[in-house]
């Protein structure tokens, strides 16, 4: 990409991005208007750094490396969401609808629960669709440590879980 600073280039990166960096900001922080807000900040810093990204591959890598970190870093700033301890965190009053588990306000809870990089890892690998190279890339972290933080990640909502299904047919 160094050899295409147009902003033209740039206009086409936004159009063709712009959702996954505030996808990633959304899922990470639970704010609209703060996912917004960050979204807005990555795509100054890329047009900063347009010039120096090799290819495109390497432009979205970065993207998502930026957008990240910079939600965590929000999320750090502003200590709204600390992290919850998942035995603290409420058990539904119903039964969640099976077929619609994943878009339940309780399964983001939970995932909202993990820990900060755990949830950086479970948001890329499930949200995103990346593979654990490609979060491993994106997080600057040893594939074998996204896999580790995959595994315990699941590990938690999986008993979490259970426990709230085995806890609603009682």
């Amino acid at each position: 990409m160094a050899d295409h600073q147009g902003t033209d280039d740039f206009t086409t990166m936004v159009r063709q991005h712009q959702s996954m960096v505030f996808s990633i900001a959304y899922h990470l922080v639970h704010d609209r208007a703060l996912a917004e807000e960050i979204a807005q900040d990555v795509f100054v810093q890329f047009y900063k750094a347009l010039p120096s990204l090799r290819s495109e591959e390497h432009a979205v890598s970065w993207l998502r490396r930026v957008a990240v970190h910079r939600a965590i870093d929000q999320t750090r700033r502003r200590g709204a969401r600390p992290e919850v301890p998942l035995e603290e965190v409420a058990e539904p009053a119903t039964r969640p609808a099976e077929d619609d588990l994943m878009l339940s306000r309780r399964l983001r809870d939970l995932v909202a629960s993990l820990p900060e990089k755990t949830r950086s890892v479970v948001v890329l690998r499930y949200q995103e669709d990346m593979g654990p190279e490609e979060i491993s890339t994106t997080l600057e972290m040893p594939v074998a440590t996204v896999k580790s933080h995959l595994q315990r990640g699941l590990a938690m909502l999986r008993e979490k879980l259970t426990r709230a299904l085995r806890e609603a047919r009682a």
